[in-house]
C-alpha cells in the first residue's frame, strides 16, 4: 500500500486532512509528523531562517523514508518546500498550490487573507509567479487579519474566525474571490460563503492536486 507522508505545524491539521486524503487516494495510507517548532521559530524570526529550512529538510527527509511522496501542510514553508523539491527522491508536494492555481484559473481580481504576515507574502508571490507562468494577469488584495493566529494558539477558535470573517467582509467586495492562504483558516467562514464560491480554501483543493498528480488524473 503506498503512504503519503504528511508534516504539519499545527496540531489539528491532521484530523482536518486525512479523511480528505483517504476519499482522495483511496488504497493510500498515511503518516502525520506535527512540529510546531517549525513555524514558531518562522513567527519569532519573521521570516524563514536558514535554520529553519535545515530543520525542515530533516524532517522532510525523515518523512521520505518508507514513503511514495511527502506533503508539507504549512503555508509559511511553501518556498522551502519548493526549494527541496529537486533533493528529494520521491514527490513532495505543498498544500496550498491546487489553492492558487485554481484562483489564477478563475479570476484576475485576488483577494488573500492569512493570519501571519509570514504567510501572508509567500502566498502572494505564489499567485503571481503561478499567474505569470501560465501567461495570465492578476491583482492582489493581500490582508492580515491581526491577533488571529495568537488566538488559535490561546484556543480561542471563536475570536479567530470572527476576525478572519471581517477581513472576508471587507475584501470580497473588492475581489472576484478571496483565498484563505493557510489551511487552519478552512473552516473559519460560514459554510454558504465557502459553498458559493467566492472562498477557496487549501485543503480540498490541495489534496485533490495531490492526488491527480498521483493518480494521472488530470
Amino acid at each position: 500500500m503506498p503512504i503519503l507522508a504528511m508534516i504539519h505545524t499545527v496540531p489539528a491539521l491532521p484530523a482536518r486532512l486525512e479523511p480528505l486524503a483517504a476519499q482522495a487516494l483511496p488504497g493510500w495510507s498515511f503518516t502525520h509528523t506535527v512540529d510546531e517548532s517549525l513555524l514558531s521559530e518562522t513567527i519569532r524570526a519573521g521570516a524563514l531562517t536558514e535554520a529553519t529550512r535545515e530543520r525542515l529538510a530533516a524532517r522532510v527527509r525523515d518523512a521520505a523514508v518508507g514513503a511514495d511522496a511527502v506533503l508539507v501542510t504549512c503555508s509559511t514553508l511553501g518556498e522551502a518546500v519548493d526549494a527541496l523539491r529537486p533533493t528529494l527522491a520521491v514527490p513532495l508536494f505543498r498544500i496550498d498550490r491546487g489553492m492558487v492555481e485554481e484562483a489564477v484559473r478563475r479570476a484576475r481580481r485576488i483577494g488573500v487573507l492569512a493570519t501571519l504576515s509570514t504567510t501572508l507574502e509567500p502566498t502572494g508571490r505564489l499567485i503571481e509567479a503561478t499567474a505569470a507562468a501560465t501567461g495570465r494577469e492578476v491583482t492582489l488584495l493581500a490582508r492580515l487579519c491581526e491577533g488571529a493566529f495568537a488566538d488559535l494558539a490561546a484556543g480561542d477558535r471563536e475570536t479567530h474566525d470572527r476576525r478572519v470573517r471581517e477581513a472576508f467582509e471587507e475584501v470580497a467586495p473588492q475581489v472576484d474571490l478571496v483565498v484563505l492562504a493557510q489551511a487552519s483558516m478552512a473552516d473559519a467562514l460560514p459554510a454558504a460563503a465557502r459553498a458559493g464560491g467566492a472562498v477557496l480554501t487549501s485543503p480540498e483543493l490541495g489534496i485533490a492536486a495531490v492526488a491527480a498528480t498521483l493518480t494521472g488524473r488530470t
